[in-house]
């Protein structure tokens, strides 16, 4: 792999397109685990390499539950990604939670069904920490960025990731706030554990686009509204990430980066050469 990144962003469409960023080659690459979203882009930004990666690719072709997230991290740590930045797209749970507000959880709540969050099978197992599941690191930068670029940013909550396509009954919605969660999404769970196997920092900001379907005026939005909220969130989000790309420290300090030290509970001597080969990237720095 000659191609190499040390930021990746996974979000929508148009990112690739921001001011300042100078994209430099396509790069499609086929994993352990199949085929990501779509090509990496591969460019600079405020004089790093970054990786941006259309979730659902370009178009939005793919469906949350269809998405591939193992082959999307692993495609990431194949450029030499060591932190992700992740937008999406969110519902909010919360009244102080509003349309154009990022929020910047600290905790997940898993509704998901049948989902592969993990790399580890096929006679190797491992049990990541994931009591903190987002790099503090990169969400106080994240934060402290979003307030330096003037938008309405909250640091801490919890995501609940759903299962999707469909959104939340009403029922659901009002559960869902009865149990505190702050916004409501499709698809970081998954990005968030797979991110941690690899040992990459990763950072959920989620975008408010509106209420969910617990508030009372949420049939009253209109399309229209709703792609306006879209757009200004994309541009924010634009700004955001070339400020957050611009004060990175290099290095890492944090704890992600050997998140596998202690979760491989399987004797490495006894996992069978293909596993090794397939999980080579991970589980190279531990076999010698």
């Amino acid at each position: 792999m000659s191609k190499k990144a040390e930021i990746g962003i996974i979000g929508g469409s148009g990112l690739y397109s921001m001011p300042g960023f100078e994209a430099h080659e396509e790069v499609r690459l086929t994993t352990p685990f199949g085929d990501p979203s779509d090509a990496y882009i591969i460019g600079t930004l405020e004089g790093h390499e970054v990786a941006f990666l259309a979730r659902h690719a370009r178009g939005h072709k793919i469906s949350p539950s269809e998405l591939n997230f193992r082959a999307n991290i692993y495609g990431m740590k194949m450029l030499g990604v060591e932190r992700i930045l992740s937008l999406s797209a969110v519902g909010s749970m919360k009244i102080e939670h509003k349309p154009l507000d990022f929020v910047i959880p600290d905790q997940f709540f898993d509704r998901t069904r049948g989902r592969i969050s993990t790399f580890f099978s096929g006679g190797v197992v491992a049990h990541i920490s994931f009591a903190d599941p987002i790099c503090p690191q990169l969400s106080a930068a994240a934060h402290t960025c979003a307030q330096q670029t003037g938008i309405t940013s909250k640091l801490g909550g919890t995501y609940l990731c759903m299962e999707g396509p469909a959104f939340s009954t009403r029922a659901e919605s009002n559960i869902y706030r009865s149990w505190g969660m702050d916004v409501i999404g499709m698809t970081n769970l998954q990005e968030a554990k797979l991110a941690r196997e690899a040992e990459i920092c990763y950072v959920t900001i989620a975008m408010v686009t509106d209420y969910d379907c617990w508030h009372e005026e949420h049939d009253a939005v209109t399309v229209e509204q709703i792609i306006s909220t879209l757009n200004q969130n994309a541009e924010n989000a634009c700004k955001l990430v070339r400020q957050i790309v611009k004060t990175i420290e290099p290095g890492r300090t944090c704890k992600c980066g050997s998140a596998l030290k202690h979760a491989i509970l399987t004797d490495l001597k006894s996992v069978p050469q293909e596993t090794k080969d397939r999980l080579g990237l991970l589980l190279g720095k531990y076999t010698g």
